[in-house]
Order: structure tokens, then C-alpha cells, then sequence
């Protein structure tokens, strides 16, 4: 397999180059500064520029604003977005201070930059956010506006040492299992009202009675603008929604505590994100990093997430909402990145009825979180998720999976499923194969290293249709239990070292096509393979066992054509 990510030796020059001009840098291309990223890339991409604005600034004090954490400065950033547009954009610059303000709608060629000490901090009102048409978890519904919104614009960036605050406390519900006792105690003498198991905390009773009529999160329905109206409290909004709009920067800057979803680029094309930090508390309801949603050409690097929920995923609608729309997340780049805490570090799904293709991970590290590389949907979703590339992953303590497939997705957190004991349905009749299946195929692996996991990997396809042609290629995982297969054709581990504690290293349920080429396995166990059900089939697999040589793979149940070498 190729070496996608061996940087030559004229990019770093030209980064050091342009670290050394950072006047120059500001106000030119973007085309060297990059350029290592798309070395011997496995697909065609066209190279993403950063957007230029005028060399013209304005300061938001010019316009009344205050930045002592008291006064509103909403009508301040609606009037010095509209006059720096006017003049044909440039910086507007957000001094030392802590910036209390409404939502911020951006104007085409503005580049909104703090300084450092600069915190913008939205208000807690819920009165401050219009409902407006939007889509949230690939649905068209409404919602509050975002704090920072954007719609149809072009030029747009945030930057700067400074930090985004959205005030989410004041928004999100919260579920008690994700709290210690002193915390949730606490949370209760806030105020709020809790659910009828006293397990789920809301800000307030409207935001209860209207999550009692949404589905997953989503309310859905004809209703009159007094039913709008009366469930506000619910329709807490992402902290930055760009929709449709067209070269966008988010460089440097931290954003922090969102109601929902952090950031959601929906539609947006020329995407460059680069150095920021996006942080969540670990128990916040949807409490996403970034979801790249129906977007094409992207770049997401060097950056920092501990959140809440799935750090960096990718989506393109859901159901037939998204299917309708018919806009893939495509073109994207992920490289150098970290991620804390999360329901998964990389993630494509659930919400992908759009597809995504194309798309290429490097060089990351997913330190702690629930599942590494997450991959997930469901049937009704339907979309086509292709030529994936990942390469160079390097975690610690996942508490599930490091690779996991999983198309029985059912809205929970892989932490939830495993408390819960969750199962695959029992089937009775197979469904067809319609517009409403998702497909995952052609997903390429490669130098995966994972110390302490639960499971070496999970990949659990539809009977309908199996997920295939995955590959992973050197690997070396160390978990309690080893590897397990499911509804699958033509899996590809080469070189692949699982250290296990318990069971077999390698178990198979109703798997076509595998090969398994330098598949070792060590640790506590002395189980090789279990292959289980019905419908294997040319399965080969060869092991050339690190800790004792006596260990050989067991085939036991399976009907199909088996060659264990």
C-alpha cells in the first residue's frame, strides 16, 4: 500500500518559510503552506485555499461595544459585520475582554479575530435566538439560531489566540449516569425538573414536555408558530452553524461549552480547519466537536477535541431528508489531530444517507475515547460510505473498540450498548435491498497501534448487505477480547497482532472472503479462531503465533469452505 503521508523535504521549507512572514502569510495563498497533504493522495482533490480579505480593519469598541461581561453587545456585532461588509470585508477585531452577546450573523469577506484575553461569551437568553428553518442530526426541522451563523455567504473566517463560550449549560439536559454523585447533586440545586425516572435533568419544564414529543432530539410536524414558540427551551442550538456557504477559516481559536453540537459546516465548500481547540464537559447531551456535514473539499488539521460526543464526524443527512438532498461529504482531509474524550475520534455516521467518499485520516491520536474509529448506521438510512483511507492512528485506553463497524446503530453511545447488553434483533425474514440501505466498502487501514481496549475490533454489518472490502494492515492491539467479525466479505488483515486476555483472538459469524495474512495473536489466551455460523466461506487464515508455537486456530460450528494454515 502506498505511503500517502511521506512529506518531502520542499514543504517543510515552504512551512518554515511561511511561519517567518506571517504579514505575507495572511494575505497569500494558502498553496505551499499545505502542500504535504496532498503528496501521493489516493484520490483527486483539489488544493484548498485560504480566503483573503482586504487589508482593512475595524475594531468592535468603534461600534459601542463593552467588553466587561455585562453589557449585550448583539446590536455592536450586527453593525460592525454590515459596515465592514460594506467597505468590501476585512478583520474585525475583538479586543482583550469577555464579550457578552447575542448570536453573531456573519457577512460576506469578514474575518471576525480575537486577540489574545478575547472571550466572546453568548448570552443565556433564550429569547436572543430566533427559530429559524435549519437541519440538526440530518433532518430538516427548526431550531434556535446558532451564536455563530452564517447562511449562503462567502470569505468568512474566525481567528485568533482568543475563545467562543456558548454558554451550553444553560441549554442542555443531562442524563444522571453521566455525572458523579456530587455533581449530579448540584445540578439539581440549580433548578430544573427532572424526567419521571429522575434520571434525566432538563433547565426547565417547556424543555421537557417538548423532548416528550421529538424523535431523537428532532421535533417533526406541522405545527403552528405558538407550538413553535412554546418548546424554545428545547431547540438549543449548535454553537456554529455555516450553511451553503464557501471558503471558510477557523484557525487557532477555542471553542467551548456549545448548547449542542460544537461546530456544523453543513453545505460548505473550501473548509479550512486548522489549530483550533474544541472542548465540551464530558457528560454533555450531543455534545459533538465538529460534524462535517454534506461538505467537499476539506481540511481539518492540527487541531485539539474534548467533548462530549463524536469529536470529528462526518455526515450528509439522514434518511430520506438526506437522501433527498443527495449531497455527499466528500474531499476531506484529517491530519495531526487529538482527541481526549469522545464517543469516537473519527467517526462517518450515523447520519450519512448523502455518502461519503473520499475522504483520508492521518497521523492522530485518540486518547481515551470511547471507540477509535467509528463507523455506524442503520437500515432507512440508505448512502454509500467509500474509499476511506486511515493511516498512521495511535490510541490509548479505548474502553470499546479501536475499529469499530456497527450498522445496528440505535442512537446509544457504544458505552451505553455495552451496560445495556444490547444484541442484534433476531431476524425472521431478511429485508430488501433498497434505496434504504447503507453501504460501507472499499475502507483501507493501515499502522494502527491500540494499548488497552475491550475489544480488538467489532465489525458487525447487515445480513442484506455485509460491509466489505475492508483492510487493515499493520496493527497491533492489545484488549481483553480479541477480534470479531460479523456479516462481512472480503475482510483483508495483514500483519495484524492482537495481545488477548480472554476467548479467541479471531471469531467469525457468517464471514465471506477473509484473509488473514501475519495474523498473530499472544497474551493470556490460548483460543486462536472460533468461526460460528452459517454462511462462512472462504476464509483463509495463517498465524505464525508470537508466544507459543503449540497454540493453533480451532474451527468449530461453520459450514462453509474453512483453510487454516
Amino acid at each position: 500500500m502506498k505511503n500517502w503521508f511521506k512529506k518531502s523535504l520542499s514543504a517543510v521549507l515552504a512551512i518554515s518559510f511561511l511561519a517567518s512572514c506571517s504579514s505575507v502569510k495572511e494575505q497569500s495563498s494558502s498553496e505551499y503552506e499545505y502542500a504535504y497533504l496532498y503528496e501521493n493522495l489516493p484520490f483527486e482533490m483539489e488544493q484548498v485555499q485560504k480566503p483573503v480579505f482586504p487589508n482593512y480593519e475595524v475594531n468592535i469598541k468603534d461600534f459601542g461595544g463593552v467588553g466587561n461581561g455585562l453589557v449585550k453587545n448583539t446590536e455592536a456585532f450586527e453593525k460592525a459585520m454590515k459596515a465592514l461588509s460594506a467597505k468590501g470585508g476585512g478583520k474585525l477585531i475583538v479586543p482583550s475582554g469577555v464579550w457578552y452577546t447575542g448570536p453573531i450573523t456573519f457577512e460576506n469577506n469578514v474575518n471576525l479575530h480575537l486577540v489574545d484575553g478575547a472571550v466572546i461569551l453568548f448570552s443565556k437568553d433564550y429569547t436572543d435566538y430566533p427559530i429559524v428553518e435549519t437541519s440538526f442530526e440530518g433532518l430538516n426541522t427548526r431550531r434556535c439560531i446558532s451564536p455563530l451563523n452564517a447562511n449562503g455567504k462567502e470569505n468568512l473566517a474566525i481567528t485568533g489566540n482568543g475563545s467562543i463560550n456558548g454558554n451550553g449549560d444553560a441549554w442542555r439536559p443531562v442524563k444522571k449516569g453521566k455525572m458523579t454523585g456530587a455533581q449530579w447533586k448540584k445540578l439539581l440545586a440549580s433548578g430544573g425538573v427532572l424526567n419521571d425516572k429522575k434520571d434525566y435533568w432538563f433547565p426547565t419544564q417547556a424543555a421537557l414536555d417538548a423532548h416528550n414529543k421529538a424523535d431523537m432530539n428532532v421535533v417533526r410536524g406541522d405545527l403552528t408558530e405558538a407550538e413553535w414558540e412554546a418548546m424554545r427551551d428545547y431547540l438549543r442550538p449548535v454553537l456554529l452553524s455555516f450553511v451553503n456557504c464557501k471558503n471558510v477559516l477557523l484557525e487557532d481559536v477555542a471553542f467551548e461549552n456549545s448548547p449542542a453540537w460544537n461546530l456544523h459546516p453543513l453545505m460548505v465548500e473550501n473548509l479550512i480547519v486548522d489549530g483550533i481547540t474544541v472542548r465540551n464537559p464530558w457528560y454533555s447531551q450531543n455534545g459533538d466537536g465538529i460534524d462535517v456535514e454534506s461538505c467537499k473539499n476539506v481540511l481539518i488539521v492540527n487541531s485539539k477535541f474534548d467533548v462530549g460526543d463524536d469529536a470529528i464526524c462526518i455526515k450528509s443527512g439522514k434518511d430520506e431528508d438526506g437522501r433527498n438532498r443527495g449531497i455527499p461529504a466528500e474531499k476531506v482531509i484529517i491530519d495531526n489531530c487529538i482527541v481526549y474524550h469522545g464517543h469516537g475520534g473519527f467517526v462517518v455516521g450515523s447520519e450519512m444517507s448523502g455518502g461519503a467518499k473520499d475522504i483520508m485520516v492521518s497521523n492522530s491520536q485518540f486518547l481515551g475515547t470511547d471507540v477509535g474509529l467509528r463507523f455506524k448506521s442503520t437500515r432507512g438510512r440508505g448512502g454509500v460510505v467509500e474509499n476511506i483511507y486511515i493511516q498512521n492512528i495511535n490510541m490509548t485506553n479505548i474502553p470499546t473498540e479501536p475499529l469499530l463497524f456497527d450498522l445496528y446503530y440505535g442512537g446509544k453511545s457504544a458505552i451505553e450498548v455495552l451496560e445495556d447488553g444490547d444484541k442484534n434483533p433476531v431476524e425472521e425474514a431478511l429485508p430488501a435491498v433498497t434505496e434504504e440501505t447503507p453501504a460501507f466498502k472499499d475502507i483501507y487501514i493501515k499502522d494502527v497501534t491500540c494499548s488497552g481496549a475491550r475489544r480488538a475490533m467489532f465489525f458487525n454489518g447487515l445480513p442484506e448487505m455485509n460491509i466489505s472490502n475492508i483492510n487493515v494492515e499493520n496493527a497491533v492491539i492489545s484488549a481483553t477480547f480479541g477480534v470479531e467479525l460479523a456479516e462481512a466479505d472480503g475482510v483483508n488483515l495483514k500483519n495484524v497482532i492482537v495481545n488477548v486476555e480472554k476467548g479467541p483472538a479471531l471469531n467469525l459469524k457468517n464471514v465471506k472472503n477473509l484473509n488473514a495474512e501475519g495474523f498473530n495473536f499472544e497474551g493470556k489466551t490460548k483460543q486462536g479462531a472460533l468461526v460460528t455460523g452459517t454462511k462462512n466461506a472462504n476464509i483463509k487464515v495463517s498465524s505464525e503465533t508470537i508466544v507459543d508455537k503449540n497454540v493453533v486456530f480451532e474451527k468449530g460450528g461453520d459450514k462453509g469452505a474453512v483453510t487454516l494454515k
